[in-house]
């Protein structure tokens, strides 16, 4: 399995360069890999004391933020090394108050690009995010002595890890010395293949929309279009999510909306201007409609401040987007159906602060029960945002404790 694991990921990587002669995305993800230790070679690494994050994209960085914090914050000797998958994050985690020395594309996952990787940084510390689990950087690490930790690790019985084939893959995970899990569920199937080095801790993310909200600043331009309403929220969405949106706005012309598209390239917005009358965020021209369309990025999640009801898109797809960060400010959220990859979402639904549509009457329905009960739905999103805090703290210090690092 392991030559076949080699195979598969050499050509994964020549699959990615044929789509990079069209595929913009895929060319980053090239160029970001070309020559990259010859980029790096006049730097010395191998007298700091190196914490490696690997993050698979920015959602995976925005995750290990407030751990970071806390290792940089307790130890400022400490390196902060992050390395992404994706140029999502490369290319957007600066966006973020980070706490980073040096952020790179990781190499693919060859066995000589391991061994050189850690004889290049010699990290002291390996924290993977979530399920990131790249077999040949682990086995190399843990073949150099590097302590390697599994943070926010999320599992499901489907994954590879628990079928008939995946002995190297189950390999792969018993060479991590510890796993921080969001759940009981992929804690539980951890231990199902003998790995008991586990601790359900719950989602890093509630500490850092927590400590977001605190720095939230006010934004004029929304408090004009508002003049003291409160807003829906229409955060992150996608075309399949804007067709029915554009149906409720459409029947709701008394109330205020704020629209934050997923992509805000000209072709997405003049779709959305198309669908449904707004003012752009951007634009001189003010109140003249009821919609405002936000063609920004940074400030969808200091929007949230001002709404009553969330809408987060994504949930028609399979990607959806974060709902804690709406949550935060007590607003109940709404999202499409498929979300059964986010277990934080169906930890909404069981709360009763969470709440799943398919279509326009019944996303009219819940807007309608919702502000039925808003006052006591939005004090309860608040507790529950509020009672999941504290994961980067507990992590740190489980380590601390149990490792001595």
């Amino acid at each position: 399995m392991g030559l076949f694991y080699s195979f598969f990921i050499r050509f994964y990587a020549e699959i990615i360069r044929i789509a990079a002669l069209f595929n913009p995305k895929a060319k980053s993800w090239i160029a970001g890999r070309k020559n990259f230790f010859e980029k790096l070679e006049q730097e010395n690494f191998q007298d700091k004391n190196i914490h490696w994050f690997h993050c698979a994209s920015l959602g995976e960085f925005d995750m290990a933020l407030p751990l970071m914090q806390r290792v940089k914050q307790n130890d400022p000797s400490i390196f902060v090394l992050v390395s992404f998958f994706s140029p999502s994050g490369m290319e957007h985690y600066h966006k973020r108050e980070n706490f980073v020395d040096l952020a790179i594309y990781l190499p693919i996952d060859t066995k000589a690009n391991a061994q050189k990787f850690m004889q290049f940084f010699q990290p002291k510390v390996a924290y993977f995010v979530k399920y990131e689990f790249w077999a040949n950087y682990i086995f190399e690490a843990k073949n150099a002595g590097v302590k390697v930790f599994s943070i926010c690790t999320l599992l499901r019985e489907n994954h590879r890890f628990f079928k008939w084939y995946g002995a190297f893959f189950r390999k792969t995970l018993k060479s991590i010395d510890f796993f921080y899990t969001q759940n009981e569920t992929t804690s539980r199937l951890l231990q199902s293949i003998g790995l008991n080095n586990v601790l359900t801790i719950g989602d890093l993310r509630f500490d850092r929309v927590i400590e977001n909200s605190q720095k939230v600043q006010r934004n004029e331009r929304i408090e004009e279009f508002l003049n003291t309403e409160k807003a829906i929220l229409f955060g992150s969405t996608w075309p399949q999510d804007e067709k029915i949106i554009a149906a409720y706005i459409a029947a709701q012309p008394k109330k205020k909306f704020i629209l934050a598209p997923h992509s805000i390239n000209e072709q997405h917005l003049a779709s959305i201007e198309k669908l449904i009358p707004c003012v752009r965020y951007t634009a001189e021209e003010k109140n003249t409609c009821n919609v405002l369309l936000l063609n920004t990025i940074g400030h969808l999640s200091s929007a949230y401040n001002y709404g009553e009801i969330a809408y987060v898109g994504g949930g028609f797809s399979g990607k959806l987007h974060n709902i804690l960060e709406p949550a935060v400010f007590g607003l109940p959220v709404i999202f499409g159906p498929k979300f059964e990859r986010f277990p934080e979402a169906s930890a909404f639904i069981e709360e009763g602060i969470g709440f799943s549509i398919n279509n326009i009457e019944s996303m009219q329905s819940t807007i309608h029960a919702i502000e039925e009960n808003l006052a006591n739905l939005a004090e309860k999103t608040k507790r529950f945002v509020a009672k999941n805090q504290g994961a980067a703290d507990a992590i740190y210090n489980d380590i601390k404790a149990r490792f001595n690092y």
